[in-house]
């Protein structure tokens, strides 16, 4: 299990889209990214078309700031 840095947008309107950074707890890049999209789907309504991932980076242990990723990370261990 590793830990991703996954920075994008979502739209929230027809003209505006709101940017976003968020930390997830994968096992490659594709799975992270995948991960991104059922979480914003599911806290945001979000549909996949209406998501752009515009980066996406592994994290070193010391990187990681959201709680729950240290857990899965410290869990996995």
């Amino acid at each position: 299990m590793m830990a991703f840095e996954v920075k994008g947008q979502f739209r929230i309107s027809i003209r505006d889209w709101q940017r976003f950074t968020i930390e997830v707890a994968s096992e490659d890049e594709a799975a992270a990214v995948e991960k991104t999209f059922s979480l914003m789907g599911s806290r945001h309504h979000v549909k996949r078309q209406f998501v752009r991932i515009e980066d996406v980076k592994a994290l070193k242990q010391d990187e990681i700031k959201d709680n729950r990723v240290k857990h899965l990370m410290e869990a996995g261990s």
